[in-house]
This record gives C-alpha cells, structure tokens and sequence, in this order.
C-alpha cells in the first residue's frame, strides 16, 4: 500500500506577517524612558512595602523564637532517640 502526502509550501504564521517594503529604524532608549522606568521601580517598591515598620525589638523577638523553635526540636530529637526502639 503506498500513500503520497501532499507537501504544503506555504507558510502559516500566526499571526500572518507581512513582508514590510522598508525597514523599521531600532528605537532608542531616551533619558526620559530611563526616568520612567526607574520611576516606576521605586513606586512598585514603595507599595511592597512592609506596612509595619521593624523595630530593634520584632528582630530580637524573632531571633529568640528561632532559638526556642531550635532547642525543642532538639530536646524531641534526643527524648526520641533514647525512647524509641533502634531501628
């Protein structure tokens, strides 16, 4: 059994593009892009902002709570360890 495929030459962009008669010059960053683009960083940053200021004390109290978190699970590490049959 012999079967020919038809080989399709067309192109089949999409969307189609057409051939354009002349060239597009490469567009140029200016001053006032840069500006805007800086600007709209610093406003995208401003609104990620943490609405409650850090102070001194939420870093201590966060560090002390990491140690606590830290010395339980060591302390369930270790009862474990001397409770639980070796396996």
């Amino acid at each position: 059994m012999r079967i020919t495929l038809a080989i399709d030459t067309r192109r089949h962009d999409h969307p189609p593009q057409h051939a354009r008669a002349t060239p597009q010059p490469a567009l140029r960053v200016t001053a006032i892009d840069r500006f805007a683009l800086h600007l709209g960083l610093a406003l995208v940053r401003w609104g990620r902002r943490s609405r409650f200021g850090s102070t001194f004390e939420h870093r201590a109290n966060r560090v002390e709570r990491e140690l606590a978190l830290q010395s339980r699970e060591r302390a369930w590490e270790r009862s474990a360890r001397l409770t639980l049959p070796p396996r």
